[in-house]
């Protein structure tokens, strides 16, 4: 049994031996897009689980190595052909994802933009170590942001792409995530478990329930150390956070983060986080950039065209924006005093 395993098996809160192998919690961790992934099954034997677990971290590794924005992989291999300007047949470990992200770019009126890796390159953010107290020269800045790539750029018929724009590049690290814990999640029904989520540095899904209760979900704080609100999942849910407290650097005493508003190339500074709940996980890690980049003026839109019902967001004056429907669902923690704004339905 794998190192990293904390707990093959944990029994629930009961009071009496009546307690069966089926009621009981399984939880099991790995490391892979650059963060923790947790896999956490209700009611299922410890064997099956064990051997779920495993498969749902293989397939997460082979997709972590496929789609990886800087190292060498399907993706970036996708990127040179790009580059090239002609015509070629993409690799199938990164056409569909490239159809899902183009199509949410669109809808999203391109503030999801997964075409800007050149612009989230030039911020330092294609490393392992971020940069230290420097910044990307302006002017480098202004050229790519000129250039303006974007989706329309890329035209997809069957396994053939074509790119008309060289600044194109694809970074898939607002949307694979997402994506990726969708196809864990179909596994797991292809498995028979019913009952699940998986969760990935905070972001994630959750199917079924926990026993005779629903999964309750905590929601950070962007500000403050611990929790500042939770949501209980409703059958299948997906909850997904963007924050400007993610990945950062400071430059005199600036912040600077990954969340790159692709019409200015600055990262966005209208919002410090960002929460969307969607039955599709890759919608609502897309949706959560969008929204955060659209800002509390313009969120509103965005999220109708997404289709999306469930956005509290997070200004940078410390005032929460959320639709009524989020309001209903969510339970903020004792003693939370802030400003609340409650926008019109979202539909």
């Amino acid at each position: 049994m794998k190192a990293l395993r904390l707990l093959a098996i944990l029994s629930l809160l009961c009071l009496n031996s009546a307690c069966s192998r089926e009621e009981a919690v399984f939880h099991d961790r790995f490391f892979a897009f650059g963060t923790l992934i947790e896999v956490t099954l209700y009611g299922v034997d410890q064997e099956r689980a064990i051997q779920a677990s495993d498969l749902i971290e293989q397939e997460f590794h082979k997709r972590h190595a496929d789609w990886h924005a800087w190292e060498p992989g399907a993706l970036s291999t996708t990127n040179e052909q790009l580059a090239r300007l002609e015509p070629f047949s993409a690799d199938p470990a990164v056409l569909p994802l490239l159809v899902e992200a183009n199509r949410l770019s669109r809808l999203a009126q391109g503030l999801f933009n997964p075409t800007i890796g050149k612009l989230i390159a030039l911020w330092g953010f294609h490393a392992n170590e971020l940069p230290v107290g420097t910044l990307p020269d302006a002017q480098a800045i202004k050229s790519l942001v000129e250039q303006a790539p974007s989706v329309a750029d890329v035209t997809i018929e069957g396994d053939r792409v074509s790119n008309r724009n060289p600044a194109v590049a694809y970074d898939l690290g607002a949307f694979a995530k997402g994506y990726a814990i969708d196809r864990a999640i179909d596994r797991l029904r292809e498995l028979g478990i019913d009952n699940a989520i998986v969760n990935a540095g905070g972001d994630l899904r959750g199917i079924g329930r926990h026993g005779e209760r629903p999964w309750r979900i905590g929601i950070r704080h962007p500000r403050q150390p611990g929790v500042l609100a939770s949501v209980e999942l409703d059958g299948d849910d997906s909850v997904f956070t963007s924050g400007d407290y993610e990945r950062y650097f400071e430059v005199d005493g600036k912040r600077y983060h990954h969340i790159i508003d692709p019409r200015t190339g600055y990262p966005a500074d209208t919002a410090t986080s960002v929460t969307v709940i969607h039955t599709d996980a890759a919608v609502a890690d897309a949706a959560a950039t969008a929204l955060f980049v659209a800002g509390p003026d313009a969120w509103v839109a965005i999220a109708r065209r997404m289709g999306i019902r469930y956005v509290m967001l997070i200004d940078t004056d410390g005032v929460i924006h959320m639709n009524p429907a989020m309001q209903a669902r969510i339970h903020f923690e004792p003693g939370m005093q802030t400003e609340i704004r409650v926008s019109e339905p979202l539909s």
